[in-house]
């Protein structure tokens, strides 16, 4: 597992395949272990990189609050470090979050986009308010509480029913999260900019996925930047909530490819 140093702090990463270059970033609170249905299918073709975001997984914590532009900022520096001046993007849930803000800051670096159970909107006033509960919470009581209210709204009843073991290996993924490192991006998810407005300048070929039971961000979102992103392409993905690449992966991952193989 390689790391580069980003600002005084060590982002952690792993570089899989050859080809055209794909960068997956995972959301809140995972790590890169999400995306190893896809490094397994993807990299026979494509060179996948997938970093620890900073505070996540193997990557050290910066400042706090890490807001989604600086999470951005480091990917474009990973890629800096590693000589790649274009990629495909791609993010799930707050990745989803990341990718806009890289967007925004680094059209031009951006080869395509993957937005995957997500959405362009910035927090409410109460979501704010809860986001700082939570990281106050996850400071003092550790992520125990983060896990347990987060894990019903991941995965559909049928999956949590047929398929454990899928479950059991998010929530020990999210339980090894660093407290600091959640709080630290519970915080940044906060302050997050609203992107909407900016989708009507996306000139990237963009595929949106969503599970169709996801109850975190719905349908109607991924509807909404389809909408809004022109020629962009929306898949919704049957019997799949939040984390639709391990519930479903199958038919993420044949999406996934499909959209890859037509672009490049």
């Amino acid at each position: 597992m390689p790391k580069i140093q980003i600002d005084n702090i060590e982002i952690a990463y792993d570089d899989s395949g050859t080809g055209p270059v794909i960068v997956l970033l995972h959301g809140f609170p995972f790590n890169r272990s999400l995306w190893t249905d896809q490094v397994v299918a993807l990299s026979q073709s494509y060179r996948v990189i997938t970093p620890d975001l900073r505070g996540f997984g193997d990557s050290e914590s910066g400042e706090s609050p890490a807001t989604m532009n600086s999470m951005a900022q480091d990917v474009a520096k990973l890629m800096d470090s590693l000589n790649i001046a274009t990629a495909t993007i791609g993010g799930l849930s707050m990745g989803g979050y990341v990718v806009l803000a890289f967007y925004n800051q680094f059209p031009e670096r951006a080869k395509a986009l993957i937005l995957a159970d997500t959405r362009p909107q910035g927090d409410t006033e109460e979501a704010k308010q809860v986001r700082s509960k939570q990281a106050e919470d996850g400071l003092s009581q550790g992520m125990a509480g983060i896990v347990n209210s987060m894990l019903p709204k991941l995965f559909t009843p049928d999956s949590v029913t047929k398929h454990p073991e899928a479950v059991k290996r998010v929530r020990e993924m999210m339980m090894t999260t660093k407290p600091a490192g959640a709080a630290a991006a519970l915080l940044g998810m906060a302050m997050r900019e609203d992107h909407t407005e900016m989708l009507s300048r996306i000139n990237v070929p963009t595929l949106i996925l969503v599970g169709r039971d996801d109850a975190i961000t719905q349908v109607a979102d991924n509807e909404g930047m389809h909408a809004r992103i022109p020629g962009s392409q929306l898949v919704v993905i049957e019997n799949a909530g939040h984390v639709s690449n391990v519930e479903q992966a199958d038919v993420f991952n044949s999406e996934l490819l499909s959209f890859l193989n037509e672009i490049n």
